[in-house]
């Protein structure tokens, strides 16, 4: 899968600065360990994680995460107690 969505994903989160911390929490919580020693150099989520996740939402581990999709995870995981 490629990671087309990202750009349009950012800038989603970009003009949401209430989910700014959130996305900084998620993104430390769902990068595989030791993300850093991998290219790319990005704590992006393990891709079979990733493919589970857009299996569950759409059915087709090759559908892109749309942006209004990640806001409203992110939204989600903000509302929910630490």
């Amino acid at each position: 899968m490629t990671r087309r969505w990202l750009p349009g994903a950012a800038a989603a989160l970009l003009i949401r600065p209430r989910l700014w911390a959130t996305a900084g929490r998620q993104i430390v919580r769902l990068a595989p360990p030791g993300w850093w020693r991998r290219w790319p150099l990005l704590p992006l989520p393990d891709p079979a994680y990733l493919r589970f996740r857009l299996v569950t939402q759409y059915g087709d581990p090759g559908h892109a995460p749309e942006p209004r999709d990640v806001i409203a995870y992110l939204q989600w995981c903000r509302r929910q107690p630490r």
